[in-house]
């Protein structure tokens, strides 16, 4: 579930993670003004989401950072929980970098001689 070092569609995969960062906080204040969730659940989660992301983008250079990529859609889906708004946000995000894999799982497994 990694793609190779020099693909270029890394980059876009490292942007959906940082971007999911500003996302989950931005989903904070959703969370305590409008959900009702309480400041430290909300801080316990969106920390916890936002760790998983940061760790994926750090990691995709050296491929162990895609399975928290992975894990950073699930936990973004799942903070549909505290603020019903982030399922769809959740579910946005997980398709782009879920797009954004198969596109560069293609790229990886085009012919060498392919320069299209």
């Amino acid at each position: 579930m990694t793609l190779s070092p020099n693909n270029p569609i890394r980059s876009a995969l490292m942007s959906v993670l940082v971007f999911e960062i500003i996302v989950f906080w931005l989903a904070f204040a959703g969370m305590v003004q409008i959900s009702g969730v309480s400041v430290a659940a909300a801080v316990a989660w969106t920390t916890a989401a936002s760790v998983l992301a940061l760790l994926g983008s750090m990691g995709l250079r050296r491929g162990w950072g895609y399975w928290f990529g992975w894990a950073a859609q699930a936990a973004a889906v799942a903070l549909g929980l505290l603020t019903p708004w982030m399922y769809a946000m959740g579910i946005v995000f997980a398709l782009i970098w879920i797009m954004s894999f198969v596109l560069g799982k293609r790229l990886d497994n085009r012919p060498a001689g392919d320069g299209a």
